[in-house]
C-alpha cells in the first residue's frame, strides 16, 4: 500500500485526493523503515524530492517553493537520516536556521516572526540531535520555557505560559525535556 503512494517524482501522496507534502515521504520511509522494507520504493527518487526542498538558508518546506518550517525540516531530515543520506545537507547552515528559531523567551518557533510554541522543543531540536548540532541552542533557557508552559496543578503542558494544557503540547513537551536529558521536572 504504502509503496503504491509514490509518485515519479519521488514524493508520496497522503491521501486519495493526491495531496503530496514532505510530511508524507518522512512518515512512507519512517514506515517501511520499521516494516524492513525500505528498498521496496524508489529510494533515490524520495531522497531527491527532499533534497530539492531547501531554501538558501539551508531549511524545507511542504514541497519545492514553499515557505521553511521547522516541522518540515524534521520530516526531511528524518526522511534523509532513514536513507542514509545526511551528506546531501549544509549541516552548519541548516543548524543556524534551526537556532535562530529559539527567541529571548527560550522558547522555539517554528518559522520567523512566529510566536514560541512548546511543540518546537520536538520539531527543532530532534532535527538538530539528528544532525549533532543539539549543542547549539541555550538548553538552559529552553527548559525554564517548556517547565514555564506547564500547568503545575493539572499537569500537561500548553503552548507557551499562560495557555491552557492540551494532549499534543504535553506530548512534545515531555519529548523536548527528554531530547534535552531533562530530569528536573515532577
Amino acid at each position: 500500500f504504502v509503496v503504491g503512494l509514490q509518485q515519479p517524482d519521488g514524493s508520496f501522496f497522503g491521501d486519495e485526493w493526491g495531496e503530496v507534502d514532505t510530511r508524507f515521504t518522512f512518515c512512507a520511509f519512517a514506515t517501511l523503515a520499521l516494516i524492513d522494507r525500505l528498498s521496496s520504493c524508489n529510494l533515490t527518487t524520495g531522497v531527491q524530492f527532499c533534497s530539492k526542498m531547501p531554501k538558501f538558508h539551508g531549511a524545507f518546506g511542504c514541497v519545492p517553493g514553499s515557505e521553511s518550517h521547522a516541522g518540515q525540516v524534521f520530516c526531511c531530515v528524518g526522511a534523509l537520516s532513514i536513507a542514509n543520506k545526511l551528506q546531501l545537507l549544509d549541516v552548519d547552515q541548516l543548524a543556524w536556521w534551526l537556532c535562530e528559531r529559539q527567541l529571548p523567551s527560550g522558547g522555539l518557533n517554528g518559522r520567523p516572526e512566529k510566536l514560541p510554541d512548546v511543540c518546537y522543543s520536538w520539531w527543532v531540536l530532534a532535527s538538530l540531535k539528528i544532525i549533532g548540532r543539539a549543542h547549539w541552542l541555550d538548553k538552559n533557557s529552553l527548559v525554564r520555557f517548556i517547565l514555564a508552559s506547564q500547568d503545575e496543578e493539572t499537569g500537561g503542558f500548553a503552548d507557551r505560559p499562560g495557555d491552557m494544557v492540551d494532549p499534543f503540547h504535553t506530548l512534545f513537551g515531555l519529548a523536548g525535556l527528554s531530547l534535552l536529558g531533562e530530569t528536573s521536572f515532577k
